[in-house]
């Protein structure tokens, strides 16, 4: 494979800016994903979901960032010499951090959520609030269902090495041998086999009432049973996490299969990252588990008394259906899906699809017609997440079995989606799919589908290109952006992709049209920042408008600066992590940030610039990182069609003007809804909806 080219790579900063740690800013983010498990305009079960993402976002966050900050940490000071941050401090500033969202997201679940439901005559019991049917009901659940799963064992230190799994639920018990009371406390571990069983148990309960417990306290009540011979004297709940990181990024020889699959082998036995234990748990144990267990006092983590709370994505509904958000069923876009002949209605105009106000059908309906559409010879697509099933990938099977040429790139680095890929990678491949797997060193993050079909003896090109991946499943959640064309400009580059993932080999041809990371993406956007400080030194107008995930990436942040303190109007919607500091008087002050978090994943990302009044606007995979910049093969795509850019830019809009879900990205951190004097309340995803419908039911610009 050829040397990445060196306009790729980042370059130092000339001045010093004022920035944000990433992981900092990352806290930030999923603060704000708690703000909706707290929001009573949210529905009560929307509520708790809230609290399932936050959580499960943490659990992520701890075996990946924390992991690498731990491992930073031991490392000393020597390599840290080379880095920017001092990742002691970090750490120390990421946990202080956390420790305070935990004592705020079990006031929100004890104070809140738990007498909200009550209202609903829904409870969530202890062991001490059941009655008597409902005792005999835990008693004889456990007996049937969990005595194989929950591994009770005594644990002695130096004698009996206790291996705990990743992000497995356990009980430590305090003891006593029966009728010794004089004796020495002793300790032990069971299993609460989350993973084998509900985490979430109906009890009998009277008419209308909704009685549950927790999988956690049915093996409190039990666990006398395991321990014959012993008192039990106490209860407290336990959870490690372990480092998740595959460490072969950089790794760019030896067969990078084959090491992928023997490192996922490894990722549950990783170091520890965090221990979760109950902050009601008495410093004796906490020490006796820390020595057990080989931990450092950073690796201590207190939490409530149940751990694991992603397992709210299972609490039960009991059918209540005014409890959730009121459906906003996917919108049909009939100028596709109402057509007989698909690859005509494709010729006759770009198509933009705005996801998941709207059907994912169009997308799939691409490659299931492309599969038995006899002109189709060929069929090229790039899969970084799949759908466990999907119609997709079923499509592209079938299309080899009618003897067309089927390719596909798969990314195996997908960060716990390796094993997906790889599992889909050799069922293509038996399936006779030209599969490609990933560059060691090297990401590819573009989304791309292309067909290629004869059309009166000539080939003709047709692509889809998205901010999304080729998922059926998270196009129903994730705010993505699709786009259809069969724009030679554009087919043809993204044909030179394909070739370049196919071949490992440098393309021919320039991209003129095309961004694409590794190639030109970087050096073409600080160009179009470039010009817009140009213009505002002129006096002329100059605007930005960026809406991504995420922005870290140090050099563009500095090319941002410059351009405010040129007086480019600068606007950011950034869901994720930013480390650019808006609002400093002299550097940043003619830049907004806003971060949108709602019922949908804000996914897409949109660039707009001025640019003399030519309105360019771009849709793209890459986020503004240095791993999307430097070091993966991303896509960014223009977008030409007026009343498609017109429609981009009208939701863009709403998203500006939100002031219901907007919260205000600023230096503090805190996260405080945007609020103005708008005479309507405007939340955007709502809104951005119910745009889409009247435009499909009426066909006319609103």
């Amino acid at each position: 494979m050829d040397n990445k080219p060196s306009s790729s790579k980042p370059k130092p900063t000339e001045q010093k800016y004022p920035y944000i740690h990433r992981d900092i800013s990352w806290l930030s983010f999923n603060y704000r994903v708690l703000q909706e498990a707290k929001d009573a305009s949210v529905p009560l079960l929307e509520q708790i979901k809230f609290l399932a993402i936050y959580s499960s976002n943490l659990d992520e966050f701890f075996r990946v960032r924390v992991g690498n900050l731990k491992n930073l940490v031991r490392l000393g000071k020597k390599t840290q010499k080379e880095l920017d941050f001092q990742p002691r401090q970090v750490l120390r500033q990421v946990l202080s951090i956390v420790n305070k969202q935990q004592i705020e997201f079990s006031n929100i679940f004890e104070n809140q959520i738990i007498p909200e439901l009550k209202k609903h005559n829904i409870s969530l019991l202890r062991r001490l609030d059941l009655n008597e049917e409902q005792r005999a009901y835990v008693e004889d659940y456990f007996k049937d269902n969990m005595l194989p799963f929950v591994q009770p064992v005594l644990m002695v230190p130096d004698m009996i090495r206790i291996f705990l799994n990743n992000a497995a639920l356990y009980l430590t018990i305090v003891l006593k041998p029966m009728g010794k009371p004089a004796a020495k406390e002793q300790y032990a571990v069971v299993k609460i086999p989350s993973d084998h069983l509900p985490r979430f148990i109906q009890l009998p309960s009277a008419y209308n009432k909704y009685h549950i417990i927790m999988l956690d306290d049915i093996v409190r009540h039990n666990v006398s049973i395991l321990f014959p011979g012993y008192d039990i004297l106490d209860t407290y709940s336990i959870k490690l996490t372990r480092d998740a990181e595959l460490y072969i990024e950089d790794e760019f020889s030896g067969d990078l299969i084959e090491k992928i699959k023997n490192s996922l082998s490894k990722r549950d036995v990783g170091s520890a990252s965090r221990l979760v234990y109950d902050k009601e748990m008495p410093k004796s144990l906490l020490a006796f588990l820390q020595t057990m267990f080989e931990l450092e006092p950073l690796d201590l983590l207190p939490e409530g008394r149940y751990h694991n709370n992603f397992d709210f994505f299972k609490f039960p509904d009991f059918g209540l259906k005014h409890l959730k958000y009121n459906p906003l069923p996917p919108l049909k876009y009939n100028a596709l899906e109402n057509v007989n002949d698909f690859f005509e209605a494709l010729r006759n105009k770009d198509h933009l699809l705005i996801f998941p106000y709207q059907r994912y059908e169009s997308v799939i309906r691409f490659f299931e017609e492309a599969s038995k559409d006899p002109y189709v010879t060929h069929i090229k697509l790039i899969q970084y997440r799949v759908a466990k099933e999907s119609r997709i990938m079923e499509a592209l099977m079938e299309a080899v079995e009618a003897g067309k040429n089927v390719s596909v790139f798969i990314e195996v680095k997908a960060r716990f989606d390796e094993e997906a890929n790889l599992e889909w990678g050799e069922k293509l491949q038996k399936a006779g799919v030209r599969v490609h797997y990933s560059f060691p060193g090297l990401k590819v993050h573009s989304k791309l589908g292309l067909v290629r079909r004869m059309e009166n003896g000539q080939a003709r090109l047709y692509t889809y290109l998205s901010t999304g991946n080729f998922n059926e499943d998270t196009a129903k959640i994730y705010s993505d952006v699709g786009f259809f064309t069969t724009d030679k400009s554009l087919t043809k580059e993204v044909a030179s992709i394909f070739t370049y993932l196919e071949t490992a080999q440098k393309p021919d041809i320039h991209f003129d049209h095309l961004l694409v990371g590794q190639f030109n993406l970087r050096d073409r956007l600080k160009a179009l920042i470039e010009h817009e400080i140009i213009n505002a030194q002129k006096g002329k107008p100059a605007k930005i408008i960026l809406k991504i995930n995420s922005l870290q990436d140090k050099e563009m942040i500095d090319y941002l600066y410059k351009a405010s303190q040129a007086g480019v109007e600068i606007k950011l919607i950034v869901r994720g992590i930013c480390c650019l500091v808006p609002g400093i008087k002299g550097v940043s002050d003619n830049i907004e940030i806003i971060s949108i978090v709602d019922r949908f994943l804000e996914h897409a990302r949109i660039f707009y610039f001025h640019h003399s009044g030519e309105d360019l606007l771009y849709l793209s995979s890459a986020d503004w990182m240095v791993r999307n910049l430097s070091y993966r093969v991303e896509t960014t795509f223009p977008i030409h069609d007026v009343s498609i850019k017109k429609e981009i830019l009208n939701i863009i809009n709403l998203q500006l003007n939100d002031n219901v879900k907007a919260r205000i990205i600023d230096a503090n951190h805190s996260n405080k809804y945007r609020k103005n004097n708008h005479y309507l309340v405007i939340r955007s995803q709502t809104e951005s909806y119910y745009y889409l419908k009247r435009r499909e039911e009426t066909n006319i610009d609103v």
